[in-house]
């Protein structure tokens, strides 16, 4: 099963500490208690949020929290430029901020803390483990036309359009794309952050077609679908991505951080690591 009671149980009380609504709550387990061997975390959310807006008309707002963390890493990024491009390897600098920038998540992390957050950029050098995987990350670009990053948070898009310019200047054959989600859900980034933070000024955006926090094939537009099938580079950013995509038969390269028990007992890593992996 892709959701154990563990985390079924997490799904459940994060729906219960934003409301005491009975009837709802009711809706929410039945919900988990009758998912499918198949449903992913990303899946349920999307169902709750449908159920949350028959209940109370609207989904949560994050649009603030999203502006709030894009201006925050935008602020920074004259500064994370100039350390990127100083690097021995500016890509590979590039590659670690961006999943630093993967902290920020409103979905996985119970609360975000902004020191916590800025102290991580204290060491961006790229560890050994993730030098192997980086390595095949490098030949298949190399040998590649069509480039997919599939985005994650806000302030973390600012993070992968550094990355995205390193991986330009590396590989300038590489035609661009980066998937966004296709309405509001939680922090996620959509079309209009992606612009907003000028990520479109290295990439071309596609949006998945759906607000849900992760790609789900069966529910991405015709667009989307295209693009993920025909892509020679997949980058998939954040838990929700891997929960949603890995197991898949997809060669994919993910890149995230550890933020909950599942992925560090998958992993068998501290919370808050991050990880480059490769799935063929």
């Amino acid at each position: 099963m892709r959701i154990p009671q563990s985390c079924a149980e997490c799904l459940y009380k994060r729906q219960k500490n934003k409301t005491d609504h009975a009837e709802y709550l009711a809706e929410i387990k039945a919900l988990l208690d009758n998912r499918s061997e198949n449903d992913t975390s990303p899946y349920m959310v999307y169902l709750f949020n449908k159920v949350h807006i028959r209940y109370f008309g609207e989904a949560a707002d994050y649009s603030a929290i999203k502006k709030k963390y894009n201006d925050l890493v935008l602020s920074m990024e004259d500064s994370l430029r100039n350390e990127i491009d100083s690097a021995a390897d500016p890509l590979a600098k590039a590659m670690i901020m961006a999943r630093i920038g993967n902290y920020i998540d409103f979905g996985a992390m119970n609360s975000i803390d902004r020191d916590e957050f800025l102290g991580m950029f204290c060491n961006t050098d790229m560890r050994e483990d993730d030098r192997m995987v980086y390595a095949s990350f490098l030949r298949e670009c190399a040998d590649a036309e069509n480039f997919l990053l599939i985005c994650d948070n806000c302030g973390e898009i600012v993070l992968d359009k550094l990355m995205l310019e390193q991986l330009k200047k590396r590989f300038p054959q590489l035609k661009v794309s980066a998937m966004v989600r296709g309405g509001s859900v939680l922090n996620d980034a959509t079309a209009d952050d992606a612009r907003y933070v000028g990520l479109d000024s290295v990439a071309e955006i596609v949006s998945n077609g759906e607000a849900i926090a992760g790609t789900v094939y069966e529910m991405l537009s015709d667009e989307a679908k295209n693009l993920l099938d025909n892509s020679d580079v997949i980058l998939a950013k954040g838990q929700g991505n891997y929960e949603s995509m890995s197991g898949q038969g997809r060669h994919v390269f993910y890149e995230f951080l550890c933020k909950c028990e599942l992925f560090t007992t998958r992993f068998n890593v501290p919370k808050l690591t991050g990880m480059l992996i490769e799935e063929k």
